[in-house]
């Protein structure tokens, strides 16, 4: 399985303990929602969620570039986002502060995540922060460390820690491993930015649906949904275009808050297919579901040399 991960992004490995300026390029895989319940308001204004997480074969890529200062340079920065705001930046000082000598990097990110899209962008770049800086400068923190700081990052920074097909509870961060079938996904998100915080503040979404058990949602007794869908739907029509164009091929569903909608594939051919279907101006990708991450089997790589 780790060999199959690693090959589906190709990068250059260096080690630790390599010359300062060696490249390194790391993979930080998309993710879909499969369902999204809201079970109700917390004390402190989030909401417990359960959902079902797969990672998928494609996403955006890191090059880390080892500096002999301490600094944490970011290039290909967000439009209006302050570098020290940034989720990269602050994931590797979360790793630099455990360092006796503190040591620098260059970060340059290949985004093919879309923005505002619920595949998971952000967080998953932040994760793959966490995870390569901590085995590029040899801290040794282990994999619990890890995903306890990524959560003060973003609920969906853990699941990308941890690399594994989950069913998550709380805010997202309590997971549970689960092993999933893989299929291929046709993935299709119109131009359209959907802000989480808007839709989980709004006064029309549902928040008391009745929550699952592992074994109910794996022997299909208990009807799943995102109960977000809804509200975007009402909201962003560009949204709703896409996910009936989908429609039309089986059952699409919308991943996380949205904006991307997805349908499950019987084959590589059949996704590509209908995505030639889809429209030239949304942003449109093929990709099968994995439940290993091609990250984790980097970080394995490089720490056994295999």
């Amino acid at each position: 399985m780790v060999s199959a991960a690693r090959r589906l992004f190709v990068g250059i490995l260096s080690a630790p303990q390599a010359g300062l300026g060696a490249q390194s390029r790391w993979p930080a895989p998309a993710k879909l929602n499969l369902f999204l319940h809201v079970l109700g308001r917390r004390a402190d204004g989030r909401h417990n969620l359960q959902t079902l997480f797969q990672i998928l074969d494609y996403g955006d890529e890191l090059d880390f570039v080892l500096r002999d200062d301490d600094q944490i340079v970011l290039h290909d920065a967000l439009d209006g986002v302050a570098a020290e705001d940034n989720l990269c930046v602050r994931a590797a000082r979360l790793v630099q502060a455990h360092m006796t000598r503190p040591r620098g990097v260059d970060i340059h990110c290949i985004k093919r995540i879309p923005m505002g899209g619920g595949l998971g962008g952000g967080s998953s770049d932040a994760a793959t922060c966490l995870v390569a800086l901590n085995a590029l400068w040899g801290v040794g923190l282990d994999e619990d460390s890890l995903a306890r700081m990524g959560l003060g990052l973003g609920a969906d920074v853990p699941v990308f820690v941890r690399g594994r097909s989950a069913f998550a509870q709380g805010v997202g961060e309590d997971l549970t491993a689960l092993a999933l079938p893989e299929p291929w996904y046709c993935v299709v998100t119109p131009d359209c930015h959907v802000p989480t915080g808007e839709i989980f503040a709004a006064p029309e979404l549902t928040r008391d649906t009745p929550p699952l058990t592992i074994s109910g949602l794996l022997a299909h007794t208990a009807p799943v949904g995102n109960d977000c869908w809804p509200v975007v739907a009402s909201r962003y029509p560009a949204v709703r275009r896409a996910h009936d164009s989908l429609s039309r091929f089986g059952a699409a569903r919308m991943s996380g808050t949205g904006a991307s909608v997805f349908l499950p594939c019987e084959s590589r051919d059949q996704a590509l297919h209908i995505a030639s279907q889809m429209p030239r101006d949304w942003h449109v990708f093929v990709a099968q579901g994995l439940n290993q991450s091609p990250l984790q089997a980097m970080a394995y790589g490089l720490r056994t040399g295999v």
